[in-house]
């Protein structure tokens, strides 16, 4: 598969999912980046992205040429996010070693879907602009680069070295763990300094998120609200299950039906199968994307090609065979176009 097609493939996937796309997601979905290396370059601690991605510069510029072209085609429209480290100090992020202005602006451009409104494109570029201070907690004991002394059971990393909660200015956090959505919120809102405490899990291979540090008044506040209002929130959680429960099994029937309007070949059975699947509350599935609740055809057609590979062909069997995922799809292209072309008939 040509490096073209890849890099359409992916921006396409990830402007059903979100609603706009951005190089560095573009290099994910291409598999030249990992999310835990965008986490290290995000956090700080690579002087550049690019140090990161297993390619040479020029094939870079080519990613970004296509991307271009791309949305350009799509009518997409462009917008600088101001990349910021998620760092006490809030400083830009390169991504680039040697390219100029021009460059880093283009690998800061997302490229955005017609149709949002100003509140939400300002809130895609919030993301980049002011992320999360992370604290991390170590699987080991550290030492702090800045006092020498032993860190405890929290750091954060500082030009990729660890610093003690307490030579960081954090100590005077409270640490409230996660599993109350609304207490987590509120005392984020009222809390001055907070960050965000994840720990790595082995087996996933990621920093899992395990709650917050905020302010021990901005926690008291959170509490007092929480209680005030907590049985309001009991009668609404309790309204908003049976509507969502409701509206599920509506939306399950709409996206096979309409699986079944651009694939009037596919089985019905199959096709509630797939709807079902792709619509799963908390599956992350493309029918839980802006685009799969909108029932948009691009995100119908990508639940139908998933259901396809995973169900009809030897995919899964080739990968856990050690194939690459780009070499494996490639692979079983030709099987899943023909039963496309099947069904759409």
């Amino acid at each position: 598969m040509s490096l073209q097609t890849r890099v359409v493939a992916a921006a396409e996937s990830v402007l059903a999912r979100q609603k706009y796309v951005a190089p560095v997601d573009v290099c994910v979905g291409i598999g030249w980046l990992h999310s835990r290396n965008v986490d290290q370059w995000r956090q700080g601690r690579t002087r550049t992205l690019e140090e990161l991605l297993p390619v040479d510069p020029a094939r870079l510029a080519e990613v970004i040429e296509y991307l271009q072209a791309w949305a350009a085609g799509q009518g997409l429209t462009g917008r600088e996010a101001p990349y910021v480290a998620a760092t006490r100090d809030r400083r830009p992020l390169r991504f680039t070693g040697d390219g100029g202005p021009e460059a880093e602006a283009a690998w800061r451009t997302h490229w955005v879907a017609p149709g949002l409104t100003a509140a939400q494109q300002e809130r895609i570029t919030k993301k980049q602009s002011a992320p999360d201070l992370v604290v991390i907690q170590p699987a080991k004991e550290f030492t702090c680069a800045e006092c020498h002394q032993p860190g405890g059971d929290l750091l954060i990393m500082e030009d990729n070295r660890p610093l003690c909660l307490t030579c960081a200015d954090m100590d005077h956090l409270m640490f409230l763990p996660a599993g109350d959505a609304a207490l987590t919120r509120r005392a984020k809102k009222a809390s001055t300094l907070s960050a965000v405490v994840v720990r790595w899990n082995k087996s996933r291979k990621r920093h899992e998120r395990q709650g917050l540090l905020v302010e021990e008044q901005a926690l008291e506040q959170a509490e007092q609200e929480c209680l005030a209002d907590a049985d309001l929130r009991l009668r609404r959680r309790e309204r908003d299950a049976v509507r969502r429960e409701h509206q599920d099994v509506e939306f399950t029937a709409r996206f096979a039906a309409e699986i079944a309007r651009l694939y009037p070949g596919c089985p019905a059975p199959r096709a509630e199968e797939i709807a079902t699947h792709a619509g799963l509350r908390g599956s992350g599935r493309v029918g839980r994307s802006a685009a799969g609740r909108n029932l948009d055809s691009g995100a119908v057609t990508l639940a139908v090609i998933a259901s396809i590979r995973h169900l009809d062909t030897d995919y899964d069997a080739l990968l856990m065979s050690g194939v690459a995922r780009p070499d494996a799809r490639e692979r079983i292209r030709p099987l899943i176009d023909a039963v496309l072309a099947t069904w759409s008939s």
